[in-house]
This record gives C-alpha cells, sequence and structure tokens, in this order.
C-alpha cells in the first residue's frame, strides 16, 4: 500500500496515572473520545492468567499510561470499553481482549485491529507493529523492552518511552487503514474480520475443548479421550485455583499417558514422574468420573482425513490460484485461507464429497468473493495461465465461462454500522 505522505507526530502530552486521584480526570477525558488506542503490559509466564501491569490509551489529544499497580481498581475503565459508540483500536490486540474479559466477563465491544485491517489492503499477515508503523506512516516506533519485567517499579525511562510509543501512532494507523479500506469498498468485511478475531481471542476458555489441542491423543479411543478430556478439565481447575500455569502443574504429555493407561489407582498414578504431590485423589477422581460416563457421552474421536494424492495436488494448485486473485485483490492470501481451507474446498468436489463448511470460506466475504474463483478452476470454468515467468505475478486466471468476480470482488457496500 503506497504512502500518501509522510506522516508528521504531534507531540500530545503525556501522562502517567499512578494514583487514584490521577484517574477521574484520565476517565473523563475518555468518556469523550470516540476513538482510542489500547494496548497492555502484562507477565504470563508464572501465572494461569497474565498480571496486568500496565494500561496504555492514546486519544487525539492525549497519551495515557494508567499503572493498575499504583491507582487502584481500574472497573470503570474497563466499562469504557463496552460503549459501542467507542473504537476501540489496537494491534495484534488478542491479549487486550483477553484482559478486558477477564475484568468485566465481556470482550470490549467495537475493536478494530490494526493487524487484521493491513491485511485486507494488501500487507503481510501478520505484520509486526514497527513493522507496520514504517510502511503506512513512514515513521519508527521505539522497541527495546520487549523482555522487561513489567511488574518492577518504578518504571525506567526506556520503558516508558516504548510503553507510550506503543499506542502513539495506532490512531494515526486506523486513519489511513479506514480510509484505504473504504475506498476499497472492504468497511463491512472489516467489521466480520474484527468480530471473528475477538471471538477467537476470548474462545480460549475451559468451556471449549482446547482439550482437543494435547499431542498424541490420535491413537486414543473414545474411552480414553474421554479421560483425558475430564483430566485437562481438572488440570484448568487446579491452574485457576493456584493461579499458575497449567502445564508447569501437570505436563501435556502426563494428561495424555493418564487416558492411555486409564489409570485407576494412586499406587499407578504415583508412578508417573511429574504428577503433583497432594492431588492423586482429585486426578482419580477425574479419571473415574469419565470413566463411568455412559458411551453416548463419550467425546467423538478426530476424523482423519485419508486423503488420495491428487487432493494435495489441487489444493496446492489451488494456492496459487488463490495468490494470483489476492494479488489482484490486494489481500494477504495467508488472512483468506489456510491449507485446510483448500483442501476442504478440494474434497467438495470429490464423489461424495461434503459440503464445504467450518473453514473459513464457507461464510462471509469470503464464500461470496473469493470461494468461487476457486471452484471455477477445479470446476474448469477458469484456467491458469502462465504469462511471465520472470514476473513477480507470473500467473493469471483466466475465466472460460464464469464471469470475472476479481472487478467485482471489493464490491460490497460499506455498512459499519
Amino acid at each position: 500500500m503506497a504512502r500518501r505522505r509522510p506522516f508528521q507526530p504531534t507531540a500530545l502530552p503525556e501522562h502517567v496515572i499512578d494514583r487514584p486521584d490521577r484517574l477521574p480526570a484520565c476517565l473523563d477525558h475518555l468518556r469523550a473520545s470516540d476513538h482510542v488506542g489500547f494496548d497492555t503490559e502484562f507477565v504470563g509466564e508464572d501465572s494461569y492468567r497474565p498480571d496486568l501491569c500496565l494500561v496504555q490509551i492514546a486519544t487525539r489529544e492525549n497519551l495515557y499510561l494508567i499503572d493498575p499497580l499504583g491507582c487502584g481498581p481500574l472497573d470503570e475503565f474497563w466499562d469504557l470499553l463496552h460503549d459501542p459508540n467507542r473504537v476501540v483500536v489496537v494491534h495484534a490486540g488478542r491479549e487486550e481482549v483477553r484482559m478486558c474479559r477477564f475484568a468485566t466477563g465481556r470482550p470490549p465491544t467495537n475493536v478494530a485491529d490494526v493487524q487484521v485491517g493491513a491485511a485486507l489492503v494488501g500487507l503481510p499477515f501478520p505484520i509486526g507493529y514497527g513493522g507496520l508503523v514504517q510502511e503506512v506512516l513512514g515513521a519508527r516506533a521505539h522497541k527495546g523492552e520487549t523482555l522487561t519485567d513489567w511488574r518492577r517499579r518504578p518504571l525506567t525511562p526506556n520503558q516508558m518511552r516504548y510503553a507510550f510509543d506503543d499506542v502513539r501512532y495506532l490512531l494515526p494507523l486506523w486513519e489511513r487503514l479506514s480510509d484505504r479500506l473504504k475506498k476499497l469498498k472492504r468497511g463491512a468485511w472489516a467489521v466480520e474480520e474484527f468480530k471473528t478475531f475477538v471471538n477467537r481471542a476470548v474462545a480460549d476458555d475451559p468451556t471449549v475443548e482446547k482439550w482437543r489441542r494435547l499431542k498424541g491423543l490420535g491413537g486414543l479411543g473414545r474411552r480414553e479421550l474421554a479421560v483425558a478430556r475430564g483430566v485437562f478439565a481438572w488440570r484448568e481447575e487446579f491452574a485457576a485455583r493456584l493461579n499458575r500455569p497449567p502445564r508447569v502443574l501437570l505436563r501435556d504429555d502426563l494428561v495424555v499417558e493418564i487416558a492411555r493407561r486409564a489409570t485407576r489407582t494412586a499406587d499407578d498414578l504415583n508412578a508417573l514422574r511429574g504428577v503433583p504431590r497432594g492431588e492423586t485423589e482429585a486426578i482419580l477422581s477425574a479419571v473415574r468420573k469419565a470413566l463411568a460416563l455412559p458411551a453416548s457421552e463419550y467425546p467423538a474421536a478426530a476424523e482423519r482425513e485419508n486423503d488420495l494424492p491428487h487432493v494435495s495436488t489441487l489444493a496446492a494448485l489451488l494456492g496459487v490460484v488463490l495468490a494470483e486473485l489476492c494479488g489482484r485483490l490486494r489481500l494477504a492470501p495467508n488472512l483468506v485461507a489456510t491449507s485446510a481451507d483448500l483442501k476442504a474446498v478440494v474434497r467438495a468436489r470429490q464423489p461424495g464429497g461434503r459440503p464445504v463448511a467450518d473453514t473459513q470460506l464457507a461464510h462471509g466475504w469470503r464464500a461470496s468473493a473469493i470461494r468461487p474463483h476457486l471452484e471455477a478452476v477445479l470446476d474448469g470454468a477458469a484456467v491458469l495461465r502462465v504469462t511471465d515467468p520472470a514476473s513477480p505475478n507470473p500467473v493469471t486466471v483466466q475465466a472460460t465461462t464464469l464471469t470475472d468476480l476479481a472487478d467485482n470482488g471489493g464490491d460490497i457496500e460499506l455498512n459499519d454500522e
């Protein structure tokens, strides 16, 4: 994306809110702001939930560092992030969304992530904050404190400069990206992507089947999977109670091994290295509870896709088609679809294949503006042609019977309401 003009940063006033009496004026200013840049600094290596150490906020007029260790409860601040009329601008803001949810039970209501927005106008995905500032604004953000211990006080001048810079450019970035999104008529696409981004950020909780991410489950039957699920749930509750990282308390491989053995006795369990002391009975209780379930309540085994070689070949071909299409439409290909998404499209064209479902290409703008191009190649309605082997864009996709959707690929009316 070409820069329109070099960004000339305004020397915004910088405020450190480290006492309770300084917080009300900050909150009053934020209430009057329809856009806020939002970032956090935290330490999460040795706790179940990250320890919030600093909140950074930018408005068009001011920059703030809010110190939760010094200014007391931030309930009123978090409530401000739930106002649907206030755009909360973040960069790769998964943890910021989660921090708000931890504090209030809900994520921010109206989030705009500049990393995602950049991918929708053709910049690489994911792109780091410093790279995005340089590419879009032609400015340099101060970096170098990524490994700092944010719990220590007082903050050093370098820490504060880094923290202020982390939000200094968020609103200018969003202004330029938003303008570009509107010109490409992708405002609705952005709204859809931001909602998906927030949903994915908050889905990582004990009620979601994240136990399926354990390595080594592939060889387990449904009964053993029920045990793995039960022990995993116990570990989450135990870690939350102690505020410790779950894997520190009981390693993933031990969860799977306990399930594999369907361990029933204390002697069997204690024979495994790494089982937390004093928790033998609690773990065995989780095992017994899982084993007592009726077979109908056992989790389903993960389906294995035994693809024939041509499925992978066609999926690789679709990867080339997707790259060519995204080049024309100014989209980041790896935001649009994964290799698993492309394989699902190919499988749907096989004899007895299931319709494309539960993939990114099954819904929203991808289903209407991207998937038809891929299916057109599989159906023979479009062909891939090498036009210039020496060019950065060496291939083109030419329609045979299908109207070329690329000319209208971004023609979705903007609806940010």
